[in-house]
């Protein structure tokens, strides 16, 4: 499941950039960043799909996630924060840590 939403993710990126520009911080490159965050999401998902490699899946999406962790950081302080309003961004950051963690316990079940 984590595999398909990574996916769809990954196209995502490369299909309405615009979706994610909002979140983007005005010193990266937009382009470059949804190019980056398509390819690191599909790699990620291939090697949650592939039973031999899910345990370099998980660290990876733990890493992925542990990477967009000051996004949501930022967003949160955000005068209009792009997820929503305060209540909102902080149920989101609380969600990024669960993702990480999610990450860990894949990289540990099938180490």
């Amino acid at each position: 499941m984590l595999a398909i939403v990574l996916l769809i993710s990954a196209v995502a990126h490369l299909l309405i950039p615009e979706f994610y520009a909002p979140m983007i911080p005005s010193f990266i490159s937009v382009e470059l960043a949804n190019i980056l965050a398509a390819i690191t999401e599909f790699i990620t998902a291939v090697l949650l799909l592939i039973p031999s490699y899910k345990k370099w899946g998980g660290i990876a999406f733990m890493g992925l996630m542990v990477a967009f962790l000051p996004l949501h950081i930022w967003d949160m302080f955000r005068d209009d924060p792009v997820v929503g309003p305060q209540p909102i961004t902080t149920i989101r950051l609380i969600f990024q840590f669960v993702f990480i963690y999610a990450g860990w316990w894949i990289f540990k079940k099938y180490n």
